[in-house]
């Protein structure tokens, strides 16, 4: 990282935030008159981990002028020791711009988790390069990576040039780009070429690659594992024939990590990850953990890897360090991760759940 040891900000996010609604007790979203609110996104919640460890971090995003959801996005997003900036839009009227909503329900034993969202006038998918100077913040401030995620880049035909964009710029200013695939066939429909050309730039430019195999293959293109039979060893072999497929048409990119996950009840999962620095490998075969709520387990895990990289260490202690930190996601009623310390998060690696007076 010393090429980058310069920049402001550990990590850069662009993201579209918005309010995620849960009803309490983990009863069913239906059936339910009281709700937990919180201010949410998929990439601040990857931010989380470096920020409440102390790095700092930013959060590149739209608001709509004078809103009190606004104002609460902006006041959890200072409580999580994270800077902002983005353009506001005026609301328009009834029917004008707002902040997304996420409907979910935790689950809890035989019941899974249900989760609807409500994106409708979203004023996320209004940002644009014209609306933040990318000049001062990536060439005066800096970030040693920005990361981006396939829900961003595939929100609306603006925000996939508005990721664009930064990969562009902050490729050329020495910042890491890291991308999560994260394909989601409702926001594909009908842009399939579109977004396929995007995804690919941005591959293109990115040094880290986050993704399941269909995420590499409905995003990237990329011919899905030969090896056959079944069961975890299998899956695992096929992920890493597949990454070398990866590697070959995207050679810039140095890590590929993917989770492991097999549900048991909402409360019991098996939860591993596999990483690649592309010389060395780091296979965390499942292991069971409790679960409250298991949004933003994905995320803590990418959260965490990053936090390893930004400081350095190898590809076995940045795996485990987000296979704990995901695991640490799952244990909050928040839909991200807020570690205490680094010692919080190895302790759950180790399995050790005694209390620390």
């Amino acid at each position: 990282m010393s090429e980058t040891s310069s920049k402001k900000y550990s990590l850069i996010v662009p993201t579209s935030m918005g309010l995620r609604l849960t009803p309490v007790n983990s009863q069913p979203f239906h059936c339910s008159d009281t709700f937990k609110m919180q201010a949410t996104s998929a990439e601040s919640n990857v931010a989380s981990v470096s920020s409440y460890l102390g790095m700092p971090v930013k959060v590149l995003t739209a608001f709509v002028k004078g809103s009190a959801v606004s104002h609460f996005i902006k006041d959890n997003l200072k409580s999580r020791r994270m800077d902002f900036e983005g353009p506001e839009f005026d609301q328009d009227g009834p029917w004008g711009y707002r902040h997304q909503i996420n409907m979910a329900c935790s689950g809890w034993g035989s019941r899974g988790p249900r989760v609807q969202n409500d994106r409708a006038g979203e004023v996320g998918r209004e940002l644009c390069a014209a609306d933040f100077d990318l000049d001062r913040i990536f060439g005066e401030e800096g970030a040693k990576i920005v990361h981006l995620s396939g829900l961003i880049a595939a929100l609306s035909p603006k925000t996939s040039k508005f990721c664009l964009d930064i990969a562009r710029i902050a490729k050329e200013n020495g910042s890491l780009i890291s991308f999560d695939l994260n394909h989601r066939v409702s926001f594909w429909k009908g842009r399939e070429k579109e977004l396929s050309q995007a995804f690919a730039e941005i591959a293109s430019r990115s040094d880290i690659l986050i993704g399941n195999e269909e995420d590499f293959q409905l995003c990237l293109g990329i011919k899905g594992p030969d090896s056959g039979g079944e069961g975890l060893d299998a899956k695992i072999d096929g992920f890493k024939e597949m990454i070398s497929r990866v590697q070959a048409a995207y050679p810039n990119a140095a890590y590929f990590g993917t989770t492991l996950r097999e549900v048991i009840s909402a409360n019991s999962h098996m939860w591993g990850a596999i990483v690649t620095d592309g010389k060395e490998w780091e296979v965390i075969k499942p292991r069971r953990i409790g679960v409250l709520d298991r949004i933003g387990g994905g995320d803590g895990f990418v959260g965490g890897l990053l936090y390893g990289i930004l400081k350095g260490w190898d590809v076995k202690k940045c795996a485990r360090f987000g296979w704990a930190s995901g695991a640490l996601a799952a244990t909050m009623l928040t839909d991200y991760a807020q570690p205490a310390d680094e010692d919080q998060l190895w302790s759950i690696w180790q399995g050790n759940a005694r209390v620390k007076r």
